[in-house]
């Protein structure tokens, strides 16, 4: 094996890991970093960026940097090409790296060295680490370390990511090496060549060193094969997909309950407890019904989104959700788009933002502008607070049929009445716009399947609760503090009978926007909680318990926002309201999004027009519709 030696400076070193898609990169920076790690994005990007730290004792730290899956050096993607950057040193804000991890999986080498071949060319120093080396011994695939490091001329080293101690031979190495400029030892630079030659070199080179390792037999896994033969049916595959999903949904709310409850009873145990510690006055005020009941009321919403993030990551690391990518590639490619569509639609799923991003990796310009135009009707998790609010308050909770619950049903009702409308639009747009760039075919790698890491899923649900609490400590405290202070001043002069929050700012407010939203069945209170509900989608739910506790007595002001709302409307307004945020325009941070990727402030303002029409549409029908049925 090759040695690395290095000495330790005082700028702390930067090590950058490199791997093609789905070869446990992740995994294995997780293991090195462990909670160590925060998430950010990249300069003047919105590309996600993990980091990491790895302590070689008490005060010595090597920063890790995960980078995004590439397959290649030669960029065609935005994520690609900052991969790229990174190493070459011309990442905004980003020091090039001192070294750098290959991470290949064991199980698949014909494909993964080229990326080794790739990173050698650009002379970095560089370790290749055999990932899910566990997996290929179970397949019979025995690969001499030590001979493929003679190959390569590069130190090699074996890990198991998914494993509490699969990173020890990668911790020994470091412990050994001393991190210094003088100590590291750059590569020869290979001759440059035009990408063409470059590639048939690599495939040789590739070939030569699977047939001197016998390794050029391809190994399929027979497990993937057989449980491809159910989940990819062309028939079984999608019914299989829509159980699973519909058994999601029925998870959000049936394993929520308990937690739920415990969070409401602290919320309003703390809300009393401070009104009967403080004075009666505007800090009383403030604190009880601007920053507990506006907090509480979203907080208690978190057990559902962990829950629903616990299975897509569940689904993303047993290598299922590829598979759900090509079930639906046919379907989207009958309503004008390809199947590459599909990853920033699911995408949107957490987050428009993230789903409008990964737009980049889509070379038909056509094709990128339908996916961001669709992507916000995708059900994002910020609607969840406001979806999971209405359907306790107005839908009962009773089983349907083995176990299936009602309030489950609604919830997965909603989420594919998003998908269903934006297979609409795009359809739509699909016979008045013109794609005049070819159709490709969905190329994707489907993974092997396996058994997700506890410690990865741990991990990104910490981050996600992190994310969420940031957001209720943020932009959602400041907006439910100016909405307080609407909602208090100016106060109600003497002798007035009504309650003092209609002769406030935000009553007045309340009362104007009343007139465009009342023919949907929106009350005033409503109208206003809708405006801070631009800023963020779980405002709404923050913005009603602030206005509906200032409103309230001072006996009920600690009271919940459920049994309020499920007394003082109606069934027909609810459901109006959830078909609003079915179809309701995005929040502000997505409308950016959308003006950072486009450039151009047009397709921003498509994008509000016609979502706010389709969503005013959706609730006058809905409401109208439930009147008939006498739900008003």
């Amino acid at each position: 094996m090759s040695e690395v030696k290095i000495n330790f400076y005082p700028k702390e070193p930067l090590i950058a890991l490199v791997g093609n898609p789905n070869s446990g990169k992740t995994s294995l920076f997780n293991l090195l970093t462990g909670g160590k790690q925060k998430v950010a994005n990249y300069a003047g990007v919105t590309v996600e960026r993990k980091e990491g730290k790895f302590f070689l004792d008490s005060q010595k730290f090597i920063r890790i940097l995960d980078l995004p899956g590439v397959y290649s050096l030669y960029p065609r993607s935005l994520d690609e090409r900052i991969t790229c950057n990174v190493l070459l040193g011309k990442a905004e804000g980003e020091k090039k790296p001192d070294l750098v991890l290959c991470i290949l999986d064991a199980t698949n080498l014909r494909r993964n060295l080229r990326l080794v071949l790739a990173v050698k060319r650009m002379g970095l120093p560089c370790i290749v680490v055999l990932n899910m080396i566990d997996l290929a011994k179970k397949r019979g695939i025995e690969i001499d370390v030590a001979r493929l490091s003679a190959e390569l001329e590069l130190p090699v080293v074996t890990s198991i990511g998914v494993k509490s101690k699969g990173d020890e031979n990668l911790r020994q190495m470091f412990s050994s090496m001393d991190f210094s400029k003088q100590g590291l030892k750059s590569l020869q630079l290979l001759e440059e060549e035009s990408q063409l030659s470059r590639v048939e070199a690599d495939n040789l080179i590739v070939q030569g060193i699977l047939k001197r390792l016998d390794l050029d037999k391809i190994i399929l896994d027979p497990l993937s094969d057989r449980l491809d033969r159910y989940l990819l049916h062309p028939i079984l595959g999608p019914i299989l997909l829509m159980v699973i999903l519909f058994l999601v949904f029925q998870a959000v709310f049936t394993w929520a309950s308990l937690p739920m409850d415990l969070i409401k009873e602290a919320t309003e145990w703390l809300g009393n407890t401070i009104g009967e510690l403080l004075p009666d006055g505007w800090v009383r005020s403030l604190i009880v019904h601007g920053v507990i009941a506006g907090a509480g009321g979203v907080i208690v919403f978190l057990p559902q989104i962990l829950i629903l993030f616990f299975f897509i990551l569940i689904l993303e690391e047993s290598g299922y959700l590829p598979r759900a990518a090509y079930l639906l590639d046919r379907l989207m490619g009958s309503v004008g788009l390809s199947g590459r569509s599909f990853i920033p639609l699911l995408s949107s799923f957490a987050c428009a933002i993230p789903g409008i991003m990964a737009t980049r990796t889509i070379s038909n310009t056509r094709d990128r502008i339908v996916t961001i135009l669709i992507a916000p009707l995708m059900t994002c998790s910020a609607r969840l607070p406001v979806y999971s609010l209405l359907i306790a308050a107005f839908i009962p909770n009773k089983d349907l049929w083995m176990g299936i619950g009602l309030q489950g049903f609604v919830l997965f009702i909603l989420y594919l009445s998003g998908i269903i409308g934006a297979l609409i639009i795009a359809w739509i747009l699909k016979r008045f716009t013109s794609n005049k760039t070819q159709m490709h075919p969905l190329l994707m790698e489907l993974p092997e399947y396996h058994l997700p890491g506890i410690k990865n899923i741990l991990i990104g649900l910490w981050q996600r609760a992190i994310i969420f609490l940031n957001r209720v400590g943020g932009t959602l405290m400041v907006l439910t503090i100016g909405l307080w202070f609407l909602a208090s001043y100016p106060a109600a002069p003497l002798g007035a009978t009504k309650p003092s929050i209609e002769y406030s700012f935000a009553g007045m407010l309340g009362k104007l926007l009343a007139k465009v939203f009342e023919p949907i069945g929106f009350n005033w209170e409503i109208s206003i909680a809708l405006i801070p509900g631009m800023a963020a989608r779980e405002v709404i739910v923050s913005a009603l318990s602030t206005v509906y506790a200032v409103a309230g007595n001072p006996e009920n002001a600690s009271e919940a926002l459920m049994p309020i709302i499920s007394h003082q409307w109606s069934l027909a307004t609810a459901l109006s309201l959830l078909a609003w945020f079915v179809f309701a325009p995005q929040c502000l941070s997505t409308i950016a999004a959308v003006k950072r990727e486009t450039g151009n402030y047009k397709v921003p303002f498509i994008m509000l027009s016609y979502l706010f029409a389709l969503a005013y549409f959706a609730s006058f029908v809905t409401y109208r519709l439930a009147l008939i049925w006498g739900l008003g």
